[in-house]
């Protein structure tokens, strides 16, 4: 077994403990969707792509099942969701307080180093409401 086989396997061996510690019990689903999320460093994905994964795993998992995880995982702390143009939902494995680069021409997400943007001239917000955290998007472009 390679190195890397190996990473994977000890970090996917850490899904069932993580789920429990969110207050998530580890049916089959969850722990197929946590291995593909939490196996190998920080990931944005859809749902779709997500879904696409884990069936190429032999796994059947609807897309509803998927879309119930992951929002469950969000609720629970475990991912962030990132809303663009409100007509797709990235669920983000690094919860840090961090921005993106998104590629348009093929819709990836990369992560922009912690403290790398300074956001300024936030409004105050309402009444009995508090920022949690302000998203930034820096779209990007090929140069042609």
């Amino acid at each position: 077994m390679s190195d890397h086989q190996t990473d994977k396997t000890a970090h996917q061996a850490l899904v069932p403990d993580l789920l429990r510690r969110a207050g998530l019990r580890p049916t089959r689903q969850r722990l197929a969707l946590g291995a593909l999320l939490f196996g190998e460093g920080d990931r944005h994905v859809t749902a779709e792509q997500l879904h696409a994964e884990v069936a190429a795993q032999g796994e059947h998992v609807s897309l509803a099942t998927v879309y119930n995880a992951l929002h469950q995982f969000k609720k629970a702390g475990l991912v962030r969701e990132l809303a663009i143009d409100g007509t797709k939902a990235y669920f983000d494995t690094n919860t840090s307080n961090h921005s993106h680069f998104l590629l348009e021409s093929t819709g990836d997400l990369m992560d922009i180093p912690e403290d790398t943007v300074q956001v300024s001239g936030v409004p105050e917000p309402p009444k009995g409401m508090r920022i949690t955290h302000v998203d930034v998007v820096v779209r990007l472009a090929k140069i042609d």
